[in-house]
């Protein structure tokens, strides 16, 4: 059965282009994490995450997506245990209970299971919106879908992870969006969430005290909105917009010893992760961004054209939501390390340090791949 549904691949489909890229920006990526500066060796652990995430991609890549999702509810619950899992037996680190740590002998592992949640979500939504699209305008059916999202969004947001509960979000309303709902609904959806936002921020306001959202999330937002009265809190992204700035169009040079360096100076915390974005635009400069949004925008162009060439509608959807992940989570990355959003810790898609991270995005490469392989032609 396997052997024959390898044999059915025309591997003349096999997007090797998108494989060259992954590996381009991940190989500049580990380059500029040495760059970072750290005694922990960053860079050798990003190293052996790209080989074991490139060798997982490629063998992902002959598995049959469908079959996979076949297995939509098991995926689904294997998910909730994986974030109630993180939730009783997490590790605790800044005041954050998002990692999981188990030990195999001398060796241990650490892992981040809301990066692997993304990918959950999208391939049991892609099924479970594409097997009911029917139902997709009924209101009973789009409280049950509000339901299951609920689930797993409360328990990211109780560990709690604000930003990625929202990017989450945006991947499920973008795959919702493209499963056909009506304008009709989404504009009624959007004028709920819209006064159900506003309520929140006004009870916030009337009750300092209240537990809906920490306290270091609402000062970084003020610290966004009157980074002069909270410096203490801007500090983080006042220093990473002066790093970008002063790499001008060139850059300082990697692993450089320049005095004046922000990130040398110590003034740009985790440099190798949230804000990988700060040290290439002050080390390569304007160029140096340039080039990684260059690469990004290829490797999202090659996503969002699979989910044209899908051959079917739970494979255009997965698609989509992958497209919608990458495009989300670099928006959002860069727009706190140039200081346009409140700071708020999502990593740049293969650049920053994160081997939960690095691994979740290339599994995701990889059935992408498979979407890729199973479609009718690849002419463009």
């Amino acid at each position: 059965m396997i052997i024959k549904k390898l044999k059915s691949y025309n591997y003349r489909q096999y997007n090797y282009k998108l494989v060259l890229l992954l590996m381009i920006i991940t190989i500049f990526g580990i380059v500029v994490i040495d760059s970072a500066g750290s005694s922990a060796g960053f860079e050798k652990k990003q190293l052996v995450g790209f080989i074991i995430s490139l060798v997982m991609m490629l063998i992902i890549s002959l598995f049959d997506y469908k079959f996979i999702l076949k297995f939509y509810w098991l995926i689904y619950l294997f998910n909730i245990g994986l974030l109630l899992l993180v939730e009783f037996a997490g590790k605790n680190v800044n005041g954050a209970t998002r990692w999981y740590e188990f030990n195999i002998g001398s060796f241990s592992i650490q892992f981040q299971p809301t990066e692997f949640a993304k990918l959950f979500l999208i391939l049991f939504f892609a099924k479970f919106l594409s097997r009911f699209k029917d139902y997709i305008n009924k209101w009973l059916f789009l409280g049950v879908v509000a339901f299951l999202s609920a689930i797993p969004l409360f328990l990211i947001v109780m560990q709690p992870d604000l930003s990625s509960t929202i990017l989450i979000t945006a991947i499920i309303c973008t795959i919702i969006y493209m499963a056909g709902i009506s304008y009709k609904k989404i504009a009624i959806i959007v004028t709920i969430v819209v006064l159900a936002v506003l309520s929140i921020f006004l009870y916030i306001k009337i009750n300092p005290d209240q537990k809906i959202i920490k306290t270091y999330q609402i000062e970084r937002v003020l610290a966004f909105l009157y980074p002069d009265q909270y410096e203490d809190k801007a500090y983080q992204q006042e220093n990473s917009v002066l790093a970008i700035g002063s790499g001008k169009l060139d850059g300082k040079g990697l692993n450089n010893d320049d005095t004046q360096s922000v990130k040398n100076a110590g003034f740009l915390p985790e440099p190798q992760t949230d804000f990988i974005f700060a040290v290439i635009g002050e080390e390569l400069g304007f160029k140096g961004t340039c080039l990684t949004l260059a690469l990004l925008a290829l490797i999202i162009i090659e996503v969002i054209v699979t989910a044209i060439k899908a051959a079917d509608f739970q494979g255009r959807l997965i698609a989509t939501g992958i497209a919608a992940q990458l495009i989300f989570q670099v928006f959002i990355n860069i727009g706190v390390t140039t200081a346009l959003l409140p700071n708020t810790g999502i990593p740049l898609p293969f650049v920053s340090y994160g081997l939960s991270s690095l691994v979740a995005v290339y599994a995701e490469m990889g059935i992408l791949i498979n979407i890729n392989l199973q479609t009718k032609s690849r002419e463009r």
